[in-house]
């Protein structure tokens, strides 16, 4: 039998290996902000809903999730590509979020999470006075002598 060589196949096992983490694999995420809040979409597909967990400690916002194998223990596996088991993922949040009023949701199998930008790091307008001394000149005044002199 001849094995063939496929350069692809092992160049992204090779950068599959070493640029994504065990948690971006099973933990698939896009993140970006929406005006005065961040938004978080990760998958996952398969997940029960009660065990999914979100907190917030100190600056660090954490997300476990699990997802069990429901094959019987007597099959033999022609591929298994979908990972089973506990997953955890943890985000470092900056001091211009709000992690009291971070809100989540999960439908159709993706874990949304809402993260507004504290009302401290919002861009603000000042307004700039002028308290400069005013003169109040009375009389009259004529076409060939100018006011105020």
């Amino acid at each position: 039998m001849a094995t063939t060589f496929d350069p692809f196949r092992d160049l992204d096992r090779v950068l599959s290996g070493s640029l994504r983490t065990p948690a971006s694999a099973a933990m698939p995420m896009d993140l970006y902000r929406s005006g005065d809040h961040f938004v978080a979409h990760i998958d996952l597909p398969g997940v029960d809903p009660s065990t999914i967990d979100v907190d917030v400690e100190e600056r660090t916002l954490t997300i476990r999730a699990e997802r069990r194998d429901t094959t019987d223990e007597d099959v033999q596996w022609l591929s298994h590509e979908r990972p089973t088991g506990t997953f955890a993922r943890q985000l470092t949040l900056g001091y211009g979020v709000a992690p009291d009023r971070i809100e989540a949701d999960y439908s159709d199998g993706v874990l949304t999470l809402t993260i507004p930008v504290a009302d401290e790091a919002k861009p603000r307008k000042i307004s700039v006075s002028h308290k400069g001394s005013r003169q109040v000149i009375e009389g009259e005044a004529s076409a060939a002598q100018p006011v105020g002199v």
